[in-house]
């Protein structure tokens, strides 16, 4: 006999919550551009492992709310995080059959991504940042990914989130 699944989908609402807690944790200052996005991070897991759920919405809300935790320009996050999204839907059942390294250069790419629309919506404003310094996000993110992954695929099947 199968054990009825449980629907704690609020954990996965939990989980970007402590996301945006992390986002504005205060960092030394030259230490700041090392910072990994955590929320996008936290999207991509969800988005790959339950894209029934953690969509194009869900990005839009997650990102209005990232907008408004971190002061940034109303709906940079959430343009950048849709787009994440859409590209995830897409491609979620490939990625799932990947390794963890070559996750972790897909999870690189789409915090690229989310890096590029979030400069160029800074841009727009004139100030965007230095070339050297672009991609660092992106990195710590991917170098993140695994610890992430096995987190939150830990607490989804302790919880059976479905």
């Amino acid at each position: 006999m199968q054990a009825a699944p449980s629907h704690n989908r609020w954990l996965i609402a939990l989980t970007f919550l402590l996301g945006l807690v992390l986002s504005v944790v205060p960092m030394p200052q030259d230490m700041s551009w090392l910072r990994p996005q955590v929320v996008v991070v936290i999207f991509i897991y969800w988005c790959l492992v339950l894209p029934h759920l953690v969509g194009v919405i869900s990005a839009w809300l997650v990102g209005i709310a990232l907008d408004v935790v971190t002061h940034s320009v109303l709906g940079q996050h959430a343009l950048a995080l849709v787009v994440v999204a859409y590209i995830c839907l897409l491609s979620y059942q490939r990625i799932r059959s990947y390794l963890f390294w070559q996750q972790s250069m897909w999870v690189f790419i789409m915090v690229g991504i989310h890096q590029l629309f979030v400069n160029w919506v800074h841009s727009l404003g004139g100030h965007s940042a230095p070339p050297s310094r672009f991609l660092l996000p992106a990195l710590s993110s991917a170098l993140l990914w695994p610890l992430v992954y096995t987190l939150l695929e830990r607490l989804r099947i302790k919880y059976r989130i479905s």
